[in-house]
């Protein structure tokens, strides 16, 4: 199967399973879901195309088989998350920008967080980006643990399951097969609509209440949960 490269070779969801097979697909899932470092990976196109090439014979595994490892991936994932966000706690949100990690990034899981409480961490599965840190944050606010397992286990579910088993009902599907290169270039358009949502209403917002002064504006955004920690004595 041939599949349009969605930018470097090594972010192709069809080169990166030929290449480094089932077990790549794992490690990538597990780094998007809760490493610093999988944000820019290619996770919902990545569990589509495995469901495809597991209909089409092309990944020698048993789905249920795939499916099971791909949400336990997930799961841990966001488990190690959870765990790095209460050891960082606070200093996360110091931490200063880098080629791989943008504090912007966190700001906007900290936002969704807030927003959504506890069912973020199943809304965030399908937000790229948003996805990756949203276990952090969960773990910097000090989320009741037993909730985090939960809602973890959820959304590890729905999307790692879910994805991959979309792709391989699809795949048995003609004009899929014939059309694969717009499927997939669809759903990393569909993946980001979220983002540029957020950024457009960031954008709006910031026109209708222009920044403070440097006297007024406070040094770094507060994480979760530490609201009037620094008030005055």
């Amino acid at each position: 199967m041939n599949t349009l490269a969605l930018g470097p070779s090594w972010l192709d969801p069809d080169y990166l399973i030929q290449t480094f097979g089932l077990i790549g697909v794992l490690v990538i899932v597990f780094a998007e879901s809760g490493l610093l470092i999988g944000f820019f990976l290619p996770g919902d196109s990545l569990l589509f195309t495995t469901g495809l090439l597991v209909t089409t014979g092309k990944l020698d595994t048993p789905l249920w088989l795939v499916c099971t490892l791909v949400v336990a991936a997930a799961v841990l994932g966001d488990q190690v998350g959870y765990l790095f966000g209460r050891k960082v706690g606070p200093s996360l949100f110091k931490r200063p920008d880098s080629k791989l990690f943008k504090q912007e990034n966190v700001e906007k899981a900290h936002e969704f967080f807030e927003k959504h409480g506890p069912k973020s961490l199943i809304l965030a599965r399908f937000v790229p980006i948003v996805r990756t840190f949203t276990p952090i944050i969960a773990g910097v606010s000090r989320m009741n643990y037993r909730s985090f397992i939960i809602f973890n286990l959820i959304g590890g579910l729905l999307w790692g399951a879910g994805v991959t088993l979309l792709g391989s009902a699809l795949g048995k599907v003609e004009f899929v097969h014939k059309h694969i290169e717009l499927i997939l270039v669809g759903i990393v358009l569909i993946s980001v609509v979220p983002v540029v949502i957020e950024i457009l209403r960031a954008r709006s917002q910031s026109k209708k209440n222009p920044p403070r002064s440097d006297h007024d504006a406070p040094g770094t955004p507060n994480p979760p949960g530490s609201r009037g920690r620094h008030a005055k004595r």
